[in-house]
């Protein structure tokens, strides 16, 4: 069947995904691109280089935004920032791909065989990911991920904190994911080919701010000082009061929070790695666009969150880029040059987080950074083809890894223990499991012996998947990691200022 285009469509032509679009003459680009999985972190404000595409044929008008952020090589050579152009007419463009490379986590644990079906679902702030398992073997029969929606309208918490309460967002977001989560239910249903009369539970996790806005509380206090919600605890919802066309008799819940931005999906990591049970001193840290630290024993538990930024994930860096194909993942050094590998051995195309890492490690190494940050050579390091590191690109990494030392440090001083007192440090999430341990030590983002550092993978899903499984409906086990936890606020801390200055700066050899 031919499709019809109204005289007032152009046709979008997507390289090298093959797609082809038909969207009327003055849509924003910003409006269908993001689906084909061009990202936003600044939420479309032209401050950032994250959503660049080039023009392969066609013409995009180019604005101030875009001369200030784009060199004029790059807009000769047809680069464009997608938040700052409209469809003209016809148009061919070629887009930075990203792959779904998402830790699901199929670590194996103990649990009580049930009836039924349950889906698993972490909410991140970038990405969403769902598993279908099967509540009598524990068995997983499908997975899905994607990019958050909500992405578009901020890449960080603090900018999609902004857009609900400033303008008026939170139904628009609340409503997107929701969408999303729906989406990726039917998807796993129709994949697995499994019977929707057989679900049972789904179980939801997130950051704190991702809680608020899928269950569409006021996220208003966390707008400001001091970034207490008003209702963290555990949302119970049906399918009805979500709009999900499923038996209304399918539990919908939302796990609870530990305090300020430490959400349930630190407490489901809490879940999957056990810290709270042992008699040692353990540590889980989430490195992601916000960091969360957790020191805990079976006696105590203190947890701090600190605003990362998006660096250990590409974003805010010039080539920065997410870990798909044509990014730069891994960096040594060869003969006082850094020698760089590839994803999917193609053209290097940008750097993701692991990349800037072992960068920042083999150029302190070689010398081409300095201690203080600063770069030996101009503003710029050339690593392979087109990619290069500035001198921004290291602040950030240093503001970055700075906030997350600084973290650990200030909670093993509450607790009264040095980095010689802990027992384990579970790295999670996707960046977590991808790092380099020993280029994470050398630029000073982990200061412990590498054997009692343990990449963990997902373990908010894993959290999730286990609470499928809790026959007293979690209420006891939330209740008891709740009630033992402190939440440390890190800016409250007279020392924090100071130490992460002090923690800005890279190790000496």
């Amino acid at each position: 069947m031919s499709h019809m285009t109204d005289k007032n469509d152009a046709e979008v032509r997507l390289m090298p995904i093959g797609a082809v679009l038909h969207v009327p003459i003055g849509t924003p680009m910003q409006d269908f691109l993001f689906e084909q999985g061009v990202e936003f972190p600044c939420g479309g404000n032209g401050r950032c280089r994250g959503c660049k595409i080039r023009l392969v044929a066609g013409e995009a008008a180019i604005n101030d935004a875009q001369r200030e952020h784009l060199s004029e090589i790059e807009l000769t050579n047809g680069w464009r920032l997608a938040c700052q152009c409209r469809v003209e007419g016809d148009v061919t463009i070629e887009l930075r791909q990203w792959d779904a490379s998402i830790l699901t986590n199929e670590s194996e644990f103990s649990f009580q065989p049930q009836e039924g079906l349950g889906i698993a679902v972490d909410i991140g702030t970038t990405t969403v990911v769902a598993q279908l398992l099967d509540l009598s073997t524990g068995h997983v029969l499908a997975v899905k991920t994607s990019l958050n929606p909500q992405a578009r309208h901020g890449g960080d918490v603090m900018s999609r904190v902004q857009f609900a309460v400033a303008d008026g967002g939170l139904p628009i977001l609340r409503d997107l994911i929701r969408h999303e989560v729906a989406r990726l239910i039917k998807m796993l249903m129709a994949t697995s080919g499994a019977d929707v009369s057989r679900l049972r539970r789904i179980a939801l996790v997130g950051n704190t701010v991702m809680h608020h806005l899928f269950g569409g509380v006021d996220i208003e206090p966390l707008s400001h000082y001091p970034f207490e919600p008003v209702n963290d605890g555990l949302l119970r919802m049906t399918p009805h009061d979500l709009g999900w066309d499923l038996p209304d008799r399918v539990r919908v819940e939302f796990l609870p929070c530990l305090g300020g931005f430490v959400g349930s999906d630190v407490l489901a990591g809490i879940l999957a790695t056990g810290i709270h049970r042992g008699d040692r001193l353990q540590a889980l840290v989430d490195l992601g666009t916000n960091g969360e630290i957790v020191l805990a024993t079976k006696d105590r538990l203190i947890c701090a969150s600190t605003a990362a930024g998006p660096a250990f994930e590409g974003a805010r860096i010039a080539a920065g880029m997410r870990a798909s194909t044509g990014a730069v993942w891994r960096v040594r050094a060869n003969n006082g040059a850094p020698h760089c590998e590839i994803l999917g051995n193609a053209e290097p195309r940008g750097i993701c987080g692991s990349g800037l890492v072992d960068a920042a490690a083999v150029g302190l190494d070689i010398g081409a950074i300095k201690p203080s940050g600063r770069l030996a050579s101009g503003d710029s390091w050339p690593l392979c083809g087109s990619v290069a590191l500035t001198q921004t690109d290291i602040r950030q990494l240093q503001l970055a890894k700075g906030a997350i030392a600084a973290g650990i440090r200030i909670l093993l001083n509450r607790w009264g223990a040095s980095f010689d007192d802990v027992h384990r440090l579970y790295l999670a999430g996707a960046f977590g499991n991808y790092v380099d341990r020993e280029s994470a030590r050398r630029i000073g983002l982990l200061q412990m012996p590498l054997d009692k550092v343990a990449p963990s993978g997902n373990t908010a899903l894993l959290g999730a998947k286990m609470a499928l499984f809790d026959t007293t409906d979690g209420e006891q086990t939330y209740a008891a990691i709740r009630s033992m936890s402190e939440h440390i606020g890190l800016n409250e801390d007279p020392q924090f200022q100071d130490i992460y200055v002090e923690e800005m700066l890279f190790p000496d050899a």
